[in-house]
């Protein structure tokens, strides 16, 4: 046996020689064991431990899955932590020090659950915002978690905390938690922040049903993270207070002086975690550090062997999901783009061919008038130029089968990128953004560019949104104006294509005016405009037309004739028009007679008539809707356009002679719209997919485009390409005086490291978090969940322990809300579809899957009767805003009680138009008779609804009807014109600082509640190559009279209230009363 086991030994290193040691270079959520010999952490979506002398890890989980977050039970043998393993949900699981099988103990699918502490060995506490108590004040929706409680052993989750307790960290002695507060949203990376939302140490106390919340840290910038010192009346906590996230030491006695024990530069430290004798272990900059009790920190050395590399290149066959098409002139075939590569497919058999094969994006594709070269922008290099791809040999005659094609770079200016190329008409020029706002024209023969039109003129504000396309006579480019101060107001304009700067203003509209084409031979443009369309109530949004502005008094004389006059008058005038050019015909020399002019090959220049033109202005379509294309008949005797009027979309033809619009096809789909060379077919290049439609028949057009996916190297380019774009378009071009060249190359250094988009939108995250802007980070999306739980609309007693779940509350508008239902408090939801609800399992186990599906429910009453019911259970979003309606609903019962009346409620749940809407209905209809208003803003997201709240609170009375002596009313009769207070908290943002900062500014009222974080940008949340990564761009904020940004400078209410947690867990609501005291006193001292 002693043999066997050297030669074991032996054989050992070889064997551990086959993996190859690597070090790990983005360690994150680190957890000390509670005996201090060994850290887990999260690397590459595996959990992982090393001794705390570092080394070799150990790796503890390796599925295909994420997962993340380790938590160390007590006696340091079990590790609790999420994975996605299951639905693309987030679940608890637990597994053993060594590894090895985890097993899942939560059930709620589509809601994320994290495990934060066990509360001893045998219960684990996690994180989930799903749905606090029928008793709270809190604001329901998921923002504000709850922690709930569960058994190692599986079983039914229970409430543990309603009041949300972030990163808790539990006293072994007393039970008392030390935990970080959530007062309302913003990216949990950003840093350097000094703000009313910044988050705060809290310590909770046991001490009967509810406890003792006691606020321990109050600095204006970053604390949280807090952990008990074992045995002392003291903690430590992470916190900016010296600008960059430290550790620091703190007692109970005077938290208000704590003791600096880090002094780490540039990068925040994360995840700190601690043994049951004192030593901690974080991370800083993606590596793992160890400092014992009273020493000094020191970065371990990590190294892994594991198997959870990705694949270098994977092969994907696309078949859907395109972004833009555009067809080929010679109608046989249309270019694509899909996951940001160029491809071009046979329009009959759906034979594809990749044009290009890069990491980097591809787009805005536009072919030759003779559809051999195929231009296109691409981001390589580190910015954005144009490309051209041409068929090479001159046999071939369509891409789709070209044997040989090649490449050339078109624009080559460094720094100012290039891109959304049109080829002009005559195939010589082509038309482009330069630095996003500028019209620039390439003339292909000299290579030379041209500014067309000043980036002055418009602004950008995502890539995508300037429109300008080519006269028939390429001389002109019709492109949108926002002229001096026109953002929200687009113009129409016409600029010579030479760069000699010459420009006309068609429209002249306070509406906006977009989208423009010529029409009829250059004869009139088509443009949408919103002049006669519905506007939204509050907010943006309206509804638009197509018109047509005639720039010949010809065109539009013929344009106006009815059928009859067409065909009498037209006739003889065109038959005396063939007869004159019959006659120039003739006179032509003899020897040339046969030869075809060059001259008369020549398209016409066009000339036009700019007088009087907003009277030669039609509308086309009937009725206001929205638009997504349209397309002429070359004989420009048919208009094709798609348009959604009550929410879907539909193909529809005017025939311009007779002037009826009739349906062609319905429920196309929205998209582009082109059409082939002789008008009889069109291609509808759509969000549904793309479709051949002749007459009232539609083909599917079908492709296979194979990509080569290169994950590492696509996340190089998004990385690359999110730090260009901050530094073109981030609100202050100064960058808030961040060193973003310095930090942008610091993380890049971290992307070998990382195999994942978790990991990598969390990296990115980090870098946009130094900014310190708001409206910004990166989200993936693709760990979406497939299997989601749905809703009874129930509230359940959380102490019930028997089969089934007992109902305390039936919420209105759920699907047991219905007059001949048993459900009411008491009644037990015995089985769903015939299946018993066991005991050690939660209801929601059995309800996933079956949102909006028929499903059987047996209550049993008190009796102990049964009952069987078909209801359809509801998501988990539409419960939320149930909740959120019962939630209004119960401020404005505690506003009429406590007022007695007198003060009618409304609370804005979003800045837009619907939210609009209901706050007009209620103010102006139900409260109209009501002394005064509480405008309740808290927890909103924001919009855009400051000026429309404004213009509804500001009204002043200034007459009043009384027909012989009664009084019917009073001007203005569409504003509120009585005292009204606003409701302000930490959880404001975006538009919700802005409205009740205008609010405050014009002086409408009084501000109550608690301060609210300068949040007030606008952002731009930019889909990347890959969709399921998005990230933010703050690049619009607002500024005051004193020309200083909104951003980063909080407001303050007049009256400020806070309210305490036993406040939110009872629905105490303080802030509400003394915004409804405050108005009392207000209008009876204007009484006296």
């Amino acid at each position: 046996m002693k043999l066997l086991a050297v030669s074991l030994l032996t054989l050992a290193a070889p064997l551990a020689a086959l993996g190859q040691a690597e070090d790990a270079g983005w360690i994150r959520n680190t957890a000390l064991s509670p005996d201090g010999k060994v850290v887990a952490f999260t690397y590459q979506g595996d959990i992982f431990t090393v001794p705390v002398s570092g080394g070799i890890a150990t790796q503890i989980t390796s599925n295909p899955a994420y997962d993340t977050a380790p938590v160390w039970s007590p006696d340091g043998q079990s590790i609790a932590f999420s994975s996605d393993r299951e639905f693309g949900t987030f679940h608890v699981y637990l597994t053993s020090r060594q590894g090895g099988q985890a097993r899942k103990l939560t059930y709620i699918n589509g809601k994320t659950q994290t495990p934060v502490a066990f509360l001893d060995n045998e219960t684990i506490l996690y994180e989930c915002g799903y749905r606090t108590t029928k008793e709270s004040g809190i604001f329901p929706g998921g923002s504000f978690s709850q922690v709930y409680r569960i058994k190692t052993t599986g079983g039914r989750p229970h409430l543990f905390s309603a009041f949300t307790m972030k990163m808790p960290s539990i006293n072994r002695t007393d039970g008392r938690i030390l935990f970080t507060d959530f007062k309302g949203y913003e990216d949990p990376l950003r840093k350097h922040h000094k703000s009313p939302v910044a988050r705060d140490i809290w310590m909770w106390t046991p001490d009967g049903s509810m406890g003792k919340y006691a606020k321990i840290t109050a600095f204006e910038g970053e604390d949280r993270n807090a952990i008990w010192l074992p045995g002392e009346e003291a903690f430590l906590f992470l916190s900016e207070r010296d600008g960059n996230f430290n550790v620091y030491r703190a007692t109970l006695a005077d938290p208000t002086h704590p003791t600096q024990l880090t002094n780490f530069k540039k990068h925040p430290v994360r995840n700190l975690s601690m043994d049951n004798s004192g030593n901690i272990a974080f991370s800083w900059n993606g590596r793992l550090y160890y400092m014992p009790k009273g020493g000094e920190a020191k970065q371990l050395p990590v190294q892994v062997i594991a198997d959870n590399s990705k694949q270098e290149k994977l092969y994907v066959a696309y078949r859907s999901g395109a972004s833009e098409a555009k067809l080929s002139p010679n109608d046989k075939e249309y270019a694509f783009i899909v996951h940001g590569d160029v491809y071009v497919a046979n329009i009959e058999y759906g034979t594809t061919k990749r044009i290009t094969n890069t990491p980097e994006q591809e787009r805005d594709l536009t072919f030759s008038p003779d559809g051999r070269t195929l231009v296109y922008s691409s981001e390589r290099e580190d910015q954005w130029n144009l490309y051209q791809t041409t068929i090479k040999r001159s046999d071939e005659k369509t891409f789709t089968y070209a044997t040989e094609l090649e490449e050339k770079k078109l624009t080559h200016e460094k720094g100012v990128p290039a891109f959304q190329p049109v080829f002009s008409p005559d195939g010589k020029k082509i038309a482009y953004l330069r630095d996003r706002a500028a019209v620039y024209c390439l003339d292909l023969a000299s290579g030379k560019s041209t500014e067309v039109l000043n980036k002055k003129y418009n602004y950008s504000y995502s890539d995508g949104d300037q429109w300008f396309t080519w006269s028939p006579d390429s001389r002109y480019i019709l492109t949108n104006f926002m002229g001096n101060g026109g953002w929200n107001n687009a113009d129409v304009a016409l600029v010579k294509a030479d760069g000699t700067g010459e420009l006309v203003n068609l429209t002249e509209t306070g509406y906006n005016a977009i989208g423009a084409r010529f029409v009829l031979d250059g004869k009139a443009i088509a443009y949408y405009c919103d002049y006669a369309g519905y506007r939204s109530h509050g907010s943006w949004g309206s509804q638009t037309d197509i018109y047509l502005m005639f720039l010949d008094q010809d065109a539009y004389d013929r344009f106006l004739l009815d059928k009859e006059e067409r065909e009498v008058l037209l006739k003889d005038k065109d038959e005396k028009k063939e007869s004159a050019d019959k006659s120039d015909k003739d006179k032509k020399k003899k020897g040339k007679k046969d030869k075809k002019s060059k001259d008369e090959d020549k398209v016409k220049p066009l000339v036009f008539d700019f007088s009087n033109r907003d009277k030669r202005i039609v509308r086309i379509t009937r009725t206001s809707g929205s638009q997504s294309d349209f397309a002429v008949t070359p004989e420009g005797d048919k208009f094709y356009y798609l348009a959604s009027f009550d929410g879907t979309t539909n193909l529809y033809c005017l025939d311009l002679a007779e002037k009826e619009t009739k349906e062609i096809v319905g429920d196309t789909g929205g998209g582009s719209l082109e059409m082939s060379k002789d008008g009889k077919t069109l291609y509808l290049f759509g969000y549904n997919g793309f479709k051949k439609i002749e007459g009232r028949d539609i083909t599917p057009l079908t492709y296979s485009a194979r990509f080569e996916y290169s994950p590492a190297k696509e996340r190089a380019y998004i990385y690359d390409h999110m730090v260009r774009q901050v530094e073109n378009k981030f609100y202050d071009a100064n960058l808030h005086g961040v060193d973003w060249k310095g930090y942008s190359d610091s993380y890049r250094e971290i992307l070998p490291f990382i195999n994942n988009n978790y990991d990598f939108a969390e990296l990115c995250s980090e870098l946009l978090g130094e900014l310190n802007g708001s409206h910004t980070g990166m989200r993936y999306f693709g760990g979406a969940s497939t299997v989601r739980t749905a809703s009874l609309g129930l509230f359940y007693d959380d102490s019930y322990e028997g089969e089934g779940a007992k109902i305390t509350e039936v919420i209105v508008g759920g699907p047991f809300d219905r007059a001949k239902s048993i459900a009411k408090p008491g009644v037990i939801v015995l089985k769903i579809n015939g299946t018993t609800i066991s005991k050690d399992l939660p209801i929601e186990h059995y309800l996933n899957g079956l949102t909006g599906q028929r499903t059987v429910v047996t209550l049993r009453d008190e009796s102990g009767k049964e009952v069987e019911e078909s209801v359809v259970p509801i998501s988990l979003g539409k419960e939320s805003s149930l909740l959120y309606d019962r939630w209004v609903d119960r401020r404005a019962a505690l506003t009429e009680k406590w007022s007695n009346g007198r003060v009618g409620y409304v609370h804005i749940e979003g800045m837009d138009s619907e939210s609009f809407r209901r706050v007009f209905s209620k103010m102006l209809g139900k409260y109209r008779g009501c002394d005064a208003i509480v405008v309740d803003t808290r927890h909103n997201g924001g919009g855009w609804l400051h000026n429309d709240v404004a213009i509804l609170l500001s009204g002043k009375e200034y007459a009043r009807f009384q027909p012989r002596g009664q009084y019917i009313g009073s001007e203005p009769f569409m504003q509120w014109y009585k005292p009204s207070n606003m409701l302000v908290s930490e959880d404001n943002y975006s538009d919700a600082y802005g409205t009740p900062w205008t609010y405050q500014t014009l002086k409408l009222g009084k501000l109550v509640g608690t301060p609210v974080a300068g949040t007030m940008t606008a952002v731009w949340w930019e889909t990347q190559v890959n969709e399921d990564l998005v990230f933010g761009i703050p690049q619009v904020t607002m500024t005051g009279t004193d020309n200083l940004p909104r951003e980063n400078r909080a407001i303050y209410p007049e009256i400020t209230v806070y309210n305490s947690p036993e406040d939110f867990l009872t629905d105490n609501d303080l802030q509400l009363k003394a915004a409804i005291d405050d108005l009392i006193q207000r209008v009876d001292s204007a009484k006296k």
